[in-house]
């Protein structure tokens, strides 16, 4: 066991060190930000002299060093737009993220799974066949389209939820909530369902898929067989059967979500990591991008290895094959 997870460590290192490569690599050369630090009066000494500050003037072997050295030490430099450190706005930007991608995650997963196991032992009847409806709006239409329908309906015809921002929050430090307020809580409805709806279709359906290959087993028709109740066939055998397959893909979808929480942030103007990543590209912030895609990658090298982690307790071959 150790030794598995001193493997996977040392490949999430691997991983890490890989995408802050390619990230330094590709924002190095997306523009100048000099271009948008400056005014036109600007003379070229100056110019030279803020390149010289910024450390821009050095070859990139040496700014791509101090950049994941300072990375390690949780300083991402300053952000060329802002003029604040990077590890500043991450913060006051995170819990925002954080909360919403919690939330829509729960949502996906406390209905995704349920739906998928009803849609496959029920699959004649009428729910059966909306929640089949349901998943194939939710796979179909963009994420971006779900958010803008929900808005003209929920927010500019029937004016129940608000349309933008975050509500009011309570700031415990420097963590800031929404969930101990009301608007807080009826700012995070319409965001949290749109950017769940396609994660939670796709776990569904992916349950159901699995459900029903595993139904049709050997083993499931030999414990109906020997007079097993239904309830302990379908919960006991089949569905812990199911999960082991679904652990991982779901895993990668929740980690998507918070990657994918960009454009949420951009329809609804949720004050988050996502919303920054998208204003910091067209002024060509390079920190603030690299500090970001850094940070997407973390979150998914550390819900892959709590993925793993579970896939060796619920597998019990890969435990045989260990040993």
């Amino acid at each position: 066991m150790l030794n598995f997870i001193a493997r996977r460590i040392f490949q999430s290192i691997f991983v890490m060190l890989t995408v802050g490569f390619i990230a330094f690599s590709l924002f190095r050369y997306v523009g100048d930000p000099i271009n948008n630090l400056v005014g036109q009066d600007t003379t070229l000494a100056q110019r030279a002299e803020l390149k010289k500050q910024l450390g821009l003037d050095d070859p990139f072997f040496v700014q791509y060093v101090r950049f994941i050295d300072h990375a390690v030490h949780g300083d991402f430099g300053v952000s060329y737009r802002q003029r604040r450190p990077v590890s500043e706005l991450i913060k006051s930007r995170m819990p925002a993220t954080l909360e919403l991608s919690f939330v829509s995650a729960l949502i996906a997963l406390f209905l995704g799974i349920p739906m998928g196991i009803y849609t496959a032992l029920k699959r004649r009847g009428i729910v059966s066949h909306t929640f089949m409806t349901i998943s194939l709006l939710g796979i179909s239409l963009p994420t971006f389209l779900t958010g803008i329908l929900m808005i003209l309906i929920f927010g500019v015809l029937l004016r129940w939820l608000p349309t933008f921002g975050r509500g009011d929050v309570v700031h415990f430090g420097w963590w800031s909530s929404g969930f101990f307020t009301k608007s807080g809580w009826l700012s995070l409805i319409m965001p949290a369902f749109t950017l769940a709806l396609f994660q939670m279709t796709l776990i569904m359906r992916l349950v159901r898929a699995e459900m029903l290959e595993v139904m049709q087993a050997d083993f499931i028709k030999f414990a109906r067989a020997r007079g097993l109740p239904e309830r302990m066939i379908n919960f006991r055998h089949a569905l812990k059967n199911t999960l082991v397959p679904v652990i991982t893909i779901t895993g990668l979808q929740l980690g998507s979500i918070i990657a994918f929480s960009i454009i949420t942030e951009t329809v609804f103007q949720w004050p988050g990591m996502g919303l920054l990543f998208i204003q910091s590209i067209g002024a060509v912030d390079i920190p603030v991008m690299a500090a970001y895609l850094l940070m997407i990658a973390f979150f998914f090298v550390i819900i892959n290895l709590i993925v793993d982690l579970l896939y060796f307790a619920v597998d019990p071959r890969l435990r045989i094959q260990k040993n």
